[in-house]
């Protein structure tokens, strides 16, 4: 079974790129992306890897601004020649399950969302924009989705969660099995004595709503926040900090594990795919106050690993810390109920859904009912 991993593009790393971590442990194959930024990938699995790139690589200013080039996205990741494997295994949250594929060859899609600016997201993104950009971005996203949904070349779909099943069921009207992504659980130091601070950690993009929670916190002035992360909205969010809110911008892995381990809470008001940061909280026995929706309410127990608030409003969030301090948590409950993300678990059940797919494709394909 020779096999390629298909990847939107190798830019930064986040849960998805770690989701390709895993993938690529159980299947070491080429790795086809869109474009990469060989200082990110330093240091990383990747930096050995065979990483095969698109034309946009070559365009201008392309690793820093790669998506000013969204609407070429389909024609470069089309382009790619993958005729010589047997399985293609593509990791996208993008373009990637939009592969072209021969006859006899199986593509299994791990889907960590439609893509979010192309569907749910439209209204937020156009939001941002006006006059000659907003129009040629209804334009693009008008030929994204079209694109989307009639280029479908996958055999089977996994989801990261049962909230984005839902949405590929939806969007594309096919069904997907659950396969949560992984946590390396074992990174995490626990500790059941917390201290006197909460956390949140995040790219510091929109959709995220750093910026609630600061807001809520400004309005707390008792309470002490640290936020890590960076990205467009730092100068935004900066400037609505109370002096109880302090944005440490990004840190190594390390210093962001000690945080984890020792903040009373975690703070996330992202409504998100899956989000594995409350996990990695988790892991650390650290309860999340998160936004009731999406795939975190799959990661957390309420009153038991944590608390949902109902609104993404500072008030709503406000609240559900007025409640979260007159709870008491276990954190090694919290560390117990992490496990069940676990790395090792991800690979078991990944590696399996593979070879099974990959038999009943062999036996359907050589006797005809392809």
């Amino acid at each position: 079974m020779k096999t390629a991993l298909v990847h939107d593009w190798l830019v930064s790393l986040g849960g998805a790129e770690k989701v390709l971590d895993a993938m690529y442990s159980i299947y070491p194959s080429s790795i086809y992306t869109l474009i990469k930024r060989e200082e990110v990938l330093k240091k990383t699995v990747f930096a050995d890897a065979n990483i095969v790139t698109s034309f946009i690589q070559k365009l201008p200013l392309a690793t820093q601004s790669h998506r000013n080039y969204l609407p070429f996205f389909p024609l470069a990741i089309q382009r790619f020649q993958l005729g010589d494997f047997d399985v293609i295994l593509s990791s996208s949250h993008a373009v990637a399950k939009g592969v072209k594929v021969k006859e006899g060859q199986l593509h299994i899609c791990y889907c960590h969302t439609p893509m979010r600016y192309a569907w749910d997201l439209q209204d937020e993104y156009l939001s941002q924009l006006s006059g000659i950009k907003e129009s040629i971005a209804k334009w693009t996203l008008a030929y994204l989705r079209k694109w989307d949904a009639g280029n479908l070349n996958v055999h089977h779909f996994i989801a990261n969660s049962h909230y984005v099943a839902e949405r590929i069921k939806r969007i594309y009207g096919r069904q997907a099995t659950v396969i949560y992504p992984p946590v390396q659980t074992e990174l995490f130091d626990f500790q059941s004595d917390k201290e006197d601070f909460y956390l949140t950690v995040s790219r510091l993009v929109p959709y995220k709503r750093v910026d609630l929670i600061v807001e809520a916190f400004s309005q707390m002035p008792s309470k002490r926040l640290y936020v890590i992360g960076d990205g467009p909205e730092m100068g935004k969010i900066k400037k609505m900090a109370g002096k109880n809110v302090e944005l440490l911008g990004f840190q190594p892995d390390d210093l962001l594990r000690s945080y984890l381990s020792r903040a009373r809470a975690f703070v996330f008001a992202a409504e998100e795919d899956f989000g594995i940061a409350p996990v990695e909280a988790q892991a650390s026995g650290t309860p999340v106050i998160a936004y009731g929706k999406g795939g975190v309410i799959e990661s957390v127990i309420e009153n038991q690993t944590g608390l949902f608030f109902k609104e993404q409003t500072p008030s709503s969030l406000i609240e559900a810390v007025d409640r979260f301090e007159k709870m008491e948590f276990d954190p090694e409950v919290i560390r117990q109920s992490a496990l069940r993300f676990d790395e090792a678990l991800f690979k078991k059940k990944f590696r399996q859904f593979v070879e099974d797919k990959w038999e009943d494709f062999c036996e359907n394909y050589h006797s005809g009912r392809r």
